[in-house]
C-alpha cells in the first residue's frame, strides 16, 4: 500500500500529476472534489465560492476538515488499487491527518515552479481568473499560503521542478508513480 500526496501553489502543475496518474491507472482522489460537493450542498457555484467554502469548511469543523472527508475515499480506493494520489493537499494539519492514517506508506510529493510560469500556464488553460498583472493568482497564492501550504511544502518527501517541458515534467512523474 502508498498513498501519495501532491502539494503545491496554482498553475505548478498537480493536475498534470493527476492526469499522469490516472494514464497509469492508479486512482486519483482530489480533495477539491470535497469542497466542490459542499458547495453544491449549500446552493453555491462552485466556480465562484470554492475558496470561500474551502476556508469555511475549516473554520466550522477544524483545520483537518477536508482531509478526513477525504479519508474514506482513500481507503475505498486502496481496496482496489495498491498506489492511490490524493490530489489537492492544502496544510502540514492536512499532512498531519495522512501521515497518521497511513504512516510510512504515505508520500509527500511537492510540484513547485515560478510564479511567472504558473500565471501563463493559468492563463493558458482559461479556466481560472487572473487579472492581466497577476493579482488574482496572488491574491490565491496568499489564500493558500494562509492554509499552511506553504509549510506543507516544505514538509515534501520529494520535489519536483516543473519549469522543463511537458514531457519532462510527466517523466519526472512516471518515475515517482512507478
Amino acid at each position: 500500500m502508498r498513498v501519495i500526496g501532491t502539494v503545491g501553489l496554482a498553475g505548478s502543475g498537480k493536475g498534470e500529476f493527476a492526469a499522469v496518474a490516472e494514464s497509469l491507472d492508479i486512482p486519483v482522489v482530489t480533495m477539491g472534489d470535497v469542497i466542490r460537493a459542499e458547495c453544491r450542498n449549500r446552493g453555491l457555484d462552485p466556480a465562484e465560492h470554492h475558496g470561500e467554502i474551502a476556508q469555511a469548511l475549516r473554520e466550522e469543523n477544524g483545520p483537518a476538515a477536508i482531509a478526513e472527508e477525504s479519508l474514506p475515499h482513500i481507503e475505498e480506493a486502496l481496496a482496489e488499487a495498491d498506489t492511490v494520489l490524493v490530489d489537492g493537499i492544502r496544510s502540514g494539519v492536512e499532512v498531519d491527518a495522512f501521515e497518521e492514517r497511513f504512516g510510512e506508506a504515505f508520500v509527500l510529493v511537492s510540484v513547485e515552479a515560478p510564479f511567472e510560469l504558473r500565471e501563463q500556464r493559468i492563463g493558458e488553460r482559461g479556466r481560472d481568473k487572473v487579472d492581466g498583472d497577476g493579482e488574482g493568482l496572488a491574491a490565491r497564492d496568499e489564500r493558500e499560503l494562509g492554509f499552511g501550504l506553504g509549510e506543507a511544502m516544505e514538509r515534501a518527501d520529494i520535489t519536483i521542478e516543473n519549469t522543463g517541458t511537458l514531457e519532462e515534467f510527466r517523466t519526472q512523474v512516471r518515475e515517482v508513480l512507478q
